[in-house]
């Protein structure tokens, strides 16, 4: 009789021990990018969780320990868009007592990170799965070379789908344009001298790569104004303005480091930058601080021996944060990544982002009040390109209610990306391009 009372006390002990310890997803979100696509499912509590792959068709499966439905879970599927391009489907449901059941259908094998997240700002615990492509896919390897044969600006992260010309009209290779009609016969004519190009007419070494840097994205907003408006939206904004100037000028390109609502991780940015060959890097933010009537544009280089005041060290380090705002994963080791990411020691680079700063600043001075009227240094981990010049652009305050008026007015935003461009112009007409051409303009 005791004993079997004692086994049922225990039995309900367990059993009240397993209710204690259900817990439903607060959240769930899904953030598809040309390189990888991230599911976040966050918790009051951590997730324990196992993962296999499946194969024929290709899923992967995760099984969430101790997790109830509820609506968070229920939203997977209908976050899903049709042109994801690594998940078909996802499916959710309870497998056994205890254990609810994720099921990812797959487009293509993919390489899966499964890591867990410590609570941070507005965030609770998250299991955090990204999928990346088992095989690196060429047309996107291809897209981040410079096109020899193209003069014109060449969209790069993502690669741009073009249109059909339309019905009725002939596409001419570059060959066929250069050679005369077979049916044509030769006709001796004296030919014509050769001119030199008119004195108003550039004459452009190369085309100069610029990789624009949108903050923060994705899992990370970034700062939040009063009115709610999110930094990693309004930067995203800019780099589209600033990318279609950049594109509009003879002898400039722009690429952007994302283009999308995603999250890049600060190294890959620097990876990016450098994969693309760019020859400028500049990284485009809207900060936020404590007080609401700080105000003003500001710029600032990497230093190699501390932060040039108290507000850049801190501006640094709350920027350097973005890597556990957005989430990566830590047990990874990438000795290409650690390469790239060295101390700098080549001061040349520091000095010639000085100088683009400068520049810049200057002319963004014309159109708004500048929180600092030189440009600042400190230990950004985003500006580490050890041979790309490379600025992190305040464009303003958004916690200052006027300023993040101003940042959401598309006007204003069109006068702040064309000072940016005037200052590029302005640096390279001093600092002009000596590599060997790869794209070149009157040769």
């Amino acid at each position: 009789m005791l004993y079997t009372l004692l086994r049922t006390l225990l039995l309900c002990s367990v059993l009240a021990s397993g209710w204690a310890q259900a817990l439903q997803l607060s959240a769930t979100r899904l953030w598809p990018s040309p390189d990888y696509t991230r599911i976040t499912l966050e918790a009051a509590q951590p997730v324990a969780h196992k993962a296999f792959s499946l194969a024929n068709p290709n899923r992967l499966v995760i099984d969430l320990e101790g997790v109830e439905p509820g609506p968070a879970v229920d939203a997977l599927g209908s976050l899903l868009a049709a042109d994801d391009p690594y998940i078909a489907a996802i499916r959710a449901g309870v497998n056994r007592p205890g254990v609810m059941r994720v099921v990812i259908d797959l487009k293509t094998p993919v390489k899966p990170s499964i890591f867990q997240l410590q609570p941070l700002g507005q965030y609770g615990h998250r299991l955090v799965v990204d999928l990346y492509p088992a095989q690196p896919n060429p047309v996107q390897a291809n897209a981040v070379q410079p096109n020899p044969v193209q003069a014109s600006p060449v969209q790069a992260v993502p690669p741009v789908q073009t249109s059909p010309p339309p019905a009725g009209t002939q596409q001419t290779s570059p060959a066929q344009a250069v050679a005369p009609p077979l049916a044509s016969p030769p006709v001796a004519a004296q030919p014509e001298p050769i001119k030199p190009p008119k004195a108003s007419e550039p004459r452009y070494a190369r085309l100069i790569t610029v990789a624009i840097d949108p903050g923060h994205g994705g899992e990370d907003p970034g700062a939040i104004g009063a009115a709610g408006s999110r930094e990693k939206v309004i930067t995203l904004a800019l780099a589209k303005k600033l990318k279609q100037k950049l594109d509009a000028q003879d002898n400039m390109r722009g690429v952007l480091i994302r283009d999308g609502d995603y999250f890049v991780p600060l190294g890959q940015r620097v990876v990016k930058a450098r994969a693309l060959k760019a020859d400028l890097f500049l990284s485009i933010h809207a900060d936020a601080f404590i007080k609401p009537h700080a105000r003003g544009s500001s710029v600032f280089a990497l230093s190699e021996n501390g932060a040039t005041s108290a507000a850049a060290r801190w501006l640094a380090k709350k920027e350097n944060e973005a890597d556990l705002i957005g989430g990566i994963n830590i047990d990874v080791k990438d000795p290409s990544l650690k390469r790239t990411l060295i101390d700098l020691t080549q001061t040349t680079t520091i000095n010639d982002s000085m100088k683009l700063g400068h520049a810049v600043l200057k002319e963004i001075g014309g159109i708004n009040t500048l929180h600092k009227s030189h440009v600042e240094q400190a230990g950004f981990a985003v500006l580490k390109a050890p041979d790309i010049p490379s600025i992190l652009v305040e464009t303003a305050f958004i916690s200052n209610p006027e300023e993040e008026r101003r940042l959401n007015d598309p006007d204003y935003q069109d006068k702040l990306v064309d000072a940016i461009v005037d200052g590029i112009k302005t640096y390279f007409a001093t600092h002009p391009l000596a590599a060997p051409s790869r794209l070149t303009r009157n040769p």
